[in-house]
């Protein structure tokens, strides 16, 4: 698939901010939209329709899945909670995904994973896609096991998986950190864009802007289409990290997680 204009896209958490940023550039490229979330979404324009639907509703996926050229799944619980909670909408939802895009004959899914899946390496570390996983709390664990699904889907099923792993999406970098893992709303639509449209089948890549101290190898995303064009050095002049330090940062810490625990 290389054209966008005409086919039509379901996206899961659309009412977020990347979904929201997403929504409007493929709009202005014509394509046909369903955008869902359990939050109400307003339609956008008539080539737009929008429905309220849980991820843990697999008929209800099936339903909304059928006659799509494609699933972009940004839905799920987007930062560290409760490991149950996680399993139940990170992973089981990612699962219903998946399972009602086969039902449905779908025959593409576009996955959110995300940067905090490596989160446990040092700063001083280069890395790239087909390292392990050294996630950095029980939300990256959640992604691992959604790369693993996806991978799964693709290889036993014949669904074309995509995986982003996002970096810090924001629109101008706040902190050391977010001087390396950076991502615009404008590379962030790009990204999705390349997931969409490329003749790879399954692959996996980091979805982040063209930072001058990025930690992650973009050769993967390049083979998949995706070129960033910003710099988090517009905005500031790279300070230093310890090359110890997690990647993760803050996020890497063990009361991140024993915080969010139930009790």
């Amino acid at each position: 698939m290389t054209e966008i204009a005409g086919t039509r896209w379901v996206i899961t958490g659309a009412a977020g901010n990347i979904g929201s940023e997403l929504r409007s550039a493929l709009l202005e490229r014509q394509a046909v939209l369903v955008s869902t979330d359990i939050r109400t979404i307003t339609p956008l324009g008539p080539q737009e329709s929008a429905a309220r639907t849980d991820l843990a509703d697999l008929d209800a996926l099936v339903d909304l899945f059928n006659g799509a050229d494609g699933v972009i799944h940004l839905g799920g619980i987007p930062n560290e909670a409760d490991f149950h909670d996680l399993a139940e909408v990170n992973i089981v939802g990612t699962y219903h995904v998946l399972e009602a895009a086969r039902r449905a004959g779908v025959p593409r899914v576009v996955y959110a994973s995300s940067n905090r899946l490596t989160g446990l390496y040092p700063s001083g570390d280069q890395l790239t896609p087909d390292m392990p996983p050294r996630p950095d709390g029980f939300y990256g664990v959640s992604k691992v096991a959604g790369e693993a699904l996806c991978r799964l889907y693709a290889d036993k099923f014949g669904i074309s998986t995509i995986s982003l792993r996002i970096g810090s999406y924001e629109q101008q970098p706040a902190s050391a950190r977010e001087q390396r893992t950076w991502l615009s709303p404008a590379d962030a639509v790009r990204a999705l864009i390349a997931a969409m449209t490329t003749t790879e089948h399954t692959t996996v890549f980091y979805a982040v802007s063209a930072n001058t101290e990025g930690w992650w190898d973009l050769t993967a995303g390049t083979a998949a289409g995706f070129v960033p064009r910003d710099n988090a050095v517009r905005w500031s002049a790279p300070e230093h990290i310890d090359p110890d330090v997690p990647q993760g940062g803050a996020y890497a810490t063990p009361t991140y997680s024993t915080d969010r625990m139930r009790r």
